[in-house]
């Protein structure tokens, strides 16, 4: 099991990806993530709500959403989000099965 320190600079790093994600790269859109990565600002608040299962703390999708995002989703599309090609969709479409699942 990791030492406090490293607990805590593992949270710095993630803290840090946050910030990365939600100020600095506005422009990098969640498709584009999980096409290329497997991954986007959606699973890591999945991956924060599943965390919080773990240890007995229940958040929803929702809220789990907001602590990440640090706003709505309706507001993040509103601000961020662009029209996915018919390509990006595809795409898509085959990363969600390998990453996510089917469902």
């Amino acid at each position: 099991m990791p030492n406090q320190q490293e607990i805590e600079l593992q949270a710095a790093a993630f803290r840090r990806l946050q910030k990365h994600l939600m100020e600095d790269r506005i422009d990098v859109q969640n498709i584009d993530m999980m096409n290329l990565a497997g991954f986007c600002r959606n699973c890591l608040s999945r991956w924060y709500q599943e965390a919080a299962a773990e240890r007995g703390i229940e958040i929803g999708k929702i809220e789990a959403r907001e602590l990440f995002y640090g706003m709505s989703m309706e507001e993040w599309k509103a601000n961020h989000q662009t029209d996915a090609s018919p390509d990006q969709q595809q795409a898509f479409k085959k990363s969600f099965a390998e990453n996510v699942g089917e469902g």
